[in-house]
């Protein structure tokens, strides 16, 4: 028969068995069935929650075309025209003065790379190659015409496209002017650098005769 030393030892050793299946047990279940501050502080999951991150696709219809803080600024002027960002970046006394988005060559039509200068300015410039023909009657019988290409009836004429504000950069033909930019980002000309009419009033107004212009790839 077992002494009632041996049997309070096992009553001790069932009773250590009984509380170690338990802590077992409270610990398995889920967070939502037992409060976290019953849990010991080593079974407390870390949550940590991430805000979804929003990207707003580019928008070009409100992106700006230009950004001018030139006013005030004094100082030799220099331009650079990126043709593969489609963007001419305008400098004073060394220093950026704004960059614009520009329409240059597309394809069949390149705009040579290189550093020239201005050689000619004209207010009301019109091209002597592209433009429209019209009949006697001033209607418009063909657009995107090119000189001496494409006929002009009887009566007829040839009428430039205008080119306000025209920077002659080349021999041939090739200048900065204002112009339409369907799609900012993207060539669109003959091979001409076309740039927003309010931004190339400004530069037309800074950039006298020999002032450099880079075009670079």
């Amino acid at each position: 028969m077992a002494s009632l030393t041996d049997l309070a030892t096992s009553i001790a050793a069932m009773n250590s068995a009984r509380l170690f299946l338990a802590t077992v047990s409270l610990v398995s279940l889920s967070a939502c069935q037992v409060p976290l501050n019953f849990l010991p502080t080593s079974f407390v999951r870390q949550e940590v929650i991430r805000k979804p991150l929003i990207v707003q696709p580019v928008d070009s219809a409100h992106s700006p075309l230009y950004v001018w803080h030139g006013a005030g600024q004094s100082g030799p002027v220099r331009v650079t025209i990126d043709l593969s960002q489609q963007k001419a970046y305008i400098f004073r006394n060394s220093q950026n003065v704004g960059w614009s988005y520009v329409a240059t060559g597309r394809s069949g039509f390149p705009t040579p790379t290189g550093t020239f200068r201005i050689s000619e300015k004209v207010v009301n410039k019109r091209s002597n190659r592209y433009g429209t023909i019209v009949d006697a009657n001033g209607n418009t019988v063909r657009s995107n015409a090119t000189a001496g290409v494409h006929r002009v009836p009887s009566g007829g004429s040839f009428v430039g496209a205008k080119m306000p504000y025209w920077m002659r950069l080349t021999s041939n033909g090739v200048g900065m002017h204002a112009g339409y930019i369907p799609n900012p980002g993207s060539p669109a000309s003959h091979g001409c650098v076309r740039m927003p009419y309010d931004m190339v009033t400004k530069l037309y107004s800074i950039a006298p005769v020999g002032t450099p212009v880079t075009i670079v790839p």
